[in-house]
């Protein structure tokens, strides 16, 4: 197979992780014989610092016209002026929209080995196994915003359709598993959410009965996310809920550098990043966990190009090496040896192989 895949490092730790992910993704091509072809382009700070623009037209146009798009990590104290007029998040969001993924998924796996690394009381954790999907395009981050010297507004706005399809995306990955959706909303305050549970009540009802469908107002849900967790499947949610309750579970699996995040549209086309951000406090150091941009990079594999026994074979690998005692210092115990981004990725490498 041969694949075009664009790479955006970023800013941050964005660009070591990157780089984990696409030595990840050439050994899978060595492996199993496919030609990936990898093309690099500026987004965030970097971009910022190069162009003036968050998201340069070339980084637009390669994003067009590749299989799939690897992201680092946007962001840094650098460009952190809230007031900025350019800033490196508005590249991030306009990415998102300009590709049309309005379905983030985000897997949450929990290894045996790690539970020391979690917060949670290792009881709590067995047996945790969930994805939650978040409504990526829509919401408060997209709406129409304000702002003069005494006050400001943030619009948050949902059409059906817009609820329909998340909804439905997360429907059938619910199917495809233990049958469980939780739908996450705040109808007891917010219009968009009663609107959101009519939907989603109507849609599952008529589309997906077999479904067993919980709704849960967003603060019991992160309150039961983390005295329940075992018990949750398939989570989905609006957009600014599903980014706060995706960094809470990150701390299920011990930490952020975990985990990884597939953002889906209705092409092939998808944009995959671990879900943990620049990390600028120990960005240039080589200690950042690359697991997430690995995984990240195994969902690419399945999602966009529909290589799953590779996409397998590079979560087996991170398994193994986890297995085998491979940490990076943010999973590991206080008596256990500490990898570098480097070395962690040829542990994983050398186990794909």
């Amino acid at each position: 197979m041969e694949a075009l895949i664009v790479l955006l490092p970023g800013d941050g730790i964005g660009p070591d992780v990157t780089t984990a992910a696409k030595q990840v993704l050439e050994a899978v091509a060595d492996k199993y014989g496919h030609r990936f072809t990898f093309r690099e382009e500026l987004i965030g700070g970097a971009a910022i610092d190069a162009c003036g623009d968050p998201l340069p037209p070339a980084t637009i146009a390669a994003c067009e016209a590749c299989d799939a798009v690897m992201l680092g990590a946007v962001g840094g104290p650098k460009w952190s002026d809230p007031n900025a007029e350019v800033r490196p998040e508005q590249g991030l969001l306009k990415l998102r929209s300009t590709l049309g993924v309005y379905a983030n998924i985000r897997p949450v796996r929990i290894y045996d080995e790690l539970a020391a690394a979690s917060p949670l009381k290792p009881e709590l954790l067995n047996g945790v196994d969930l994805i939650v999907v978040r409504e990526l395009t829509g919401g408060i981050y997209f709406g129409e915003k304000t702002r003069n010297e005494s006050s400001a507004s943030d619009l948050c706005l949902y059409n059906s359709y817009e609820i329909e399809r998340i909804v439905r995306v997360a429907a059938k990955l619910a199917a495809g598993r233990r049958g469980k959706l939780c739908s996450v909303d705040k109808a007891n305050v917010l219009e968009t959410s009663r609107l959101w549970r009519d939907v989603t009540d109507r849609l599952i009802a008529a589309e997906f009965s077999n479904i067993e469908l919980e709704t849960l107002l967003v603060d019991a849900a992160a309150m039961h996310l983390l005295s329940r967790p075992s018990d949750f499947d398939v989570i989905v949610t609006e957009n600014m809920f599903g980014d706060i309750l995706t960094d809470e579970a990150s701390m299920l699996a011990g930490s952020m550098g975990m985990l990884p995040s597939a953002s889906l549209g209705d092409s092939a086309r998808g944009l995959y990043e671990p879900i943990h951000g620049s990390a600028p406090d120990i960005a240039g150091q080589g200690i950042a966990n690359p697991c997430g941009a690995i995984a990240s990079a195994a969902l690419l594999l399945r999602h966009s190009l529909g290589l799953h026994d590779e996409a397998a074979a590079v979560e087996t690998a991170i398994s193994v090496a986890i297995t085998n005692g491979a940490r990076t210092a943010d999973i590991a115990a206080d008596d256990e040896a500490v990898e570098s981004t480097t070395e962690m990725t040829d542990v994983i490498i050398r186990c794909l192989n």
